[in-house]
């Protein structure tokens, strides 16, 4: 579904801001093409690995760490790509990048683990939601601004940074709850 909603929301929250307007017009973003970088970057992946890990399962045990690697390494190189690019943007903004990335982050895990505790959710999922709510996909954000808008320099600062920091802040708090574990529900033999 997601390839289909974020095409859709870069048109309707992009149109809300005239400048932004303006820039999805003259670029003119097509839909089909930003699902296809979706389809190609989130979906196909997920799908293979979820495939090799259905039908091999030891292949997918041992190839695990690599891939684990390899995308960490990916990201980097997108990171580098964006900084090397925008060095002296970065140096001029920084100030402000660092302090809306940190308060978009703070805000999108405190709302993700609220809203599970409103819905009533165990302790265990208000984790998960947390962080399937704090932690986007910045390289997904950069293949977009490098395939659609040129690794332009403002865009690519803020997702290179805010992929940098969820990954800081993600394994912060993934490793503080991890010192207090919850108790986990077994669904074996159901």
């Amino acid at each position: 579904m997601f390839w289909v909603m974020t095409p859709l929301n870069f048109k309707i929250y992009g149109s809300l801001y005239e400048p932004s307007a303006q820039l999805l017009t003259s670029i003119e973003l097509n839909f089909l093409d930003v699902s296809k970088v979706v389809l190609l970057i989130i979906l196909i992946p997920l799908a293979l690995g979820l495939f090799v890990q259905k039908r091999f399962p030891n292949l997918a045990k041992k190839m695990a760490p690599y891939f684990r690697i390899g995308s960490i390494l990916i990201f980097i190189a997108f990171v580098v790509i964006a900084f090397s690019k925008n060095f002296q943007l970065f140096l001029d903004y920084i100030h402000l990048v660092i302090g809306l990335v940190f308060i978009h982050n703070l805000l999108a895990l405190g709302t993700g683990y609220s809203v599970a505790s409103l819905g009533g959710l165990v302790q265990r999922d208000r984790r998960t939601l947390a962080i399937e709510t704090g932690i986007q996909n910045s390289g997904l954000g950069l293949v977009f601004i490098f395939a659609f808008f040129d690794g332009m320099g403002g865009m690519a600062l803020v997702a290179a940074w805010w992929g940098i920091w969820h990954i800081v802040s993600g394994l912060s708090l993934a490793s503080f709850w991890s010192r207090k574990p919850v108790a986990t529900l077994s669904f074996e033999g159901q």
